[in-house]
Order: C-alpha cells, then structure tokens, then sequence
C-alpha cells in the first residue's frame, strides 16, 4: 500500500486567484478576435479555472467569454485502468467549436495524454480555428509534444511527486499541494 506525503503547498488561495488575474491579461494580450474566442474546460479542475478566468476577463473588459466542459473519460488511453465501468459526465459546451479560437484549460499539464484525450473529445465536436492550452500548473516529464501557451506557474517534480490542486468549487478549500508516494512500512 502507497502512502501519500504532503511535502509543501505551493501555492495558497490569494496565489491562485493572482495567477489568474495574470493569466487572464496574457490571454486579452494575445488574442486577436473576441468574437471567436472560447473556453473549454476539461472536467474535473480545468472547469474552474475557465469560469473563473471568463468571469476575470468580463470584469476587466466588459466582454462574455463562452465555457464549455470538455468530459475525456472515454477518450483516454488509459481507460481500463481509470474504472471498471467509467461515469461520463455529458460533455457540455453551449456554442460551436467550428471556426473558434478555443483556449482549452486543465490544471496540471504531466504527461500529455491527457491533452491528447481532450483533442480528440474535441474534434469530434467540430473543427475549431485554433486551440491553445492553458494549464495552471506545468509539471514537465512529458511523454507526447504537448505544450501549453498559458502557464500559470511551472514546477519542477520526480515522477513519484504528485500535485493536488483543490478548487472550493470542488474540493471545498483553495491550495496547490506538492505530494508524494511513500511505499508502505516507511514513515509519512
């Protein structure tokens, strides 16, 4: 039995919502057209931080964003070892991807597959314009050329490190934790 070891919180709640502040101006910064512009978050932690950074961007700019949830279960690769019998949460994205500038958001970018996943469950949906993703925690060891545009803070882990980021709209607290594997019999 793996034990898990909290090992430092990375970032506290004001750190989040900073670094949302900061991403949203990087992302008025660098699109072109508003009118195309949408966010599509991928089920569970990316739904926050498209909502949130739509709500940031109508706030700085007066301007409504559309959000969409992007669910990937049965597009990963790894599907067999997720659950016996996956639950799928509809995917839910109230506009059309086709012609789009989609900022796709997840919370923490490892080892690509998961954005992989989240292509596919996309382009079954249309054809956008352009995807970009924004994550907020880049965590490298990538295994497919995956790369995200928006970064709100890289950090540098060993594959038995794990970040756990928790959303009050899930989670019922606000932290990025950095964690780790212990294998049984040692101390946490």
């Amino acid at each position: 039995m793996t034990v898990i070891r909290e090992k430092a919180q990375l970032m506290s709640a004001s750190e989040i919502d900073r670094t949302m502040v900061r991403l949203a101006h990087e992302i008025l910064e660098r699109s072109d057209d508003f009118e195309k512009l949408a966010f599509i978050g991928i089920r569970r932690r990316g739904v926050p931080i498209a909502e949130r950074l739509s709500s940031k961007i109508a706030a700085l700019e007066k301007r409504e964003i559309p959000v969409g949830v992007l669910d990937i279960k049965l597009y990963r690769d790894d599907l067999s070892t997720v659950d016996v019998q996956p639950v799928v949460n509809d995917t839910v994205i109230p506009f059309s991807v086709q012609g789009r500038d989609i900022i796709l958001m997840d919370d923490v970018l490892y080892t690509g597959r998961t954005v992989r996943a989240a292509l596919d469950a996309l382009f079954d949906e249309g054809r956008p314009a352009r995807v970009q993703l924004l994550v907020l925690i880049d965590r490298g060891h990538r295994e497919l050329p995956v790369e995200a545009r928006f970064v709100g803070r890289s950090v540098q882990t060993t594959r038995e490190e794990i970040i756990e980021v928790k959303f009050q709209e899930i989670d019922g607290t606000e932290k990025v934790m950095l964690v780790e594997r212990v294998p049984a019999g040692q101390t946490p």
